[in-house]
């Protein structure tokens, strides 16, 4: 079981959540996506994405202006 880290910390919509699609198709069944961002849309979009993409949200949280999402493919 592999670990993608994906840092887009400064970037606006629609860099992450292109950034979330990149790491989800290089990931392997079972993978861990650990996504960390400032734009609080993007902290929207990528767990909406994911549920589509029925990509398995482990933790999604906020530390003052950044947020991490956790995400299982």
């Amino acid at each position: 079981m592999g670990e993608i880290r994906v840092d887009v910390r400064g970037e606006t919509c629609p860099v992450p959540l292109v950034e979330m699609r990149k790491a989800v198709k290089k990931a392997s069944p079972g993978d861990i996506i650990e996504i960390v961002g400032t734009h609080p849309a993007s902290k929207k979009e990528i767990p909406m994405a994911a549920h589509a993409l029925a990509i398995k949200i482990i933790s999604d949280e906020q530390i003052g202006d950044e947020w991490k999402i956790i995400l299982q493919r």
